[in-house]
């Protein structure tokens, strides 16, 4: 019977592996098997991440809607209430980046939740008395 070689799919296949490896620290970068192992956790670590990230921003927009309304004595809990109960319509993105570069269009909003509301501004602290 006569030897088969592997040909020339295989070698492409290695080519391409080996070229996704590219970056990788030892035999990461240089053989195929190992190369085959990094790209294959590589590929599934972006897949995993990219549901990540909307987490994470989600999580960033939050914090910095939060400390944006904290200025004005309010929560974030209150302040998402208050904008409820005033029918603003306003994904945390697009608050986010008011707190940051409009205050004082993020400032309106804050006192139509809190008119929403019906609360007094309290900036914390104790009560003389």
């Amino acid at each position: 019977m006569t030897r088969v070689k592997g040909g020339s799919r295989p070698h492409l296949r290695h080519k391409k592996v080996l070229k996704l490896g590219k970056g990788k620290r030892g035999a990461y970068h240089r053989l195929f098997k190992r190369a085959n192992e990094a790209m294959l956790h590589s590929l599934w670590y972006a897949y995993r991440d990219r549901r990540n990230r909307k987490r994470d921003f989600r999580g960033l927009w939050i914090q910095r809607i939060n400390a944006g309304v904290r200025a004005h004595g309010l929560t974030y809990s209150q302040f998402m209430g208050g904008l409820k109960k005033a029918g603003i319509e306003l994904d945390r993105k697009v608050l986010s980046d008011l707190a940051i570069r409009e205050p004082d269009a993020f400032a309106a909003l804050v006192e139509q939740a809190r008119a929403a509301r019906g609360t007094a501004p309290s900036f914390g602290g104790s009560t003389p008395g």
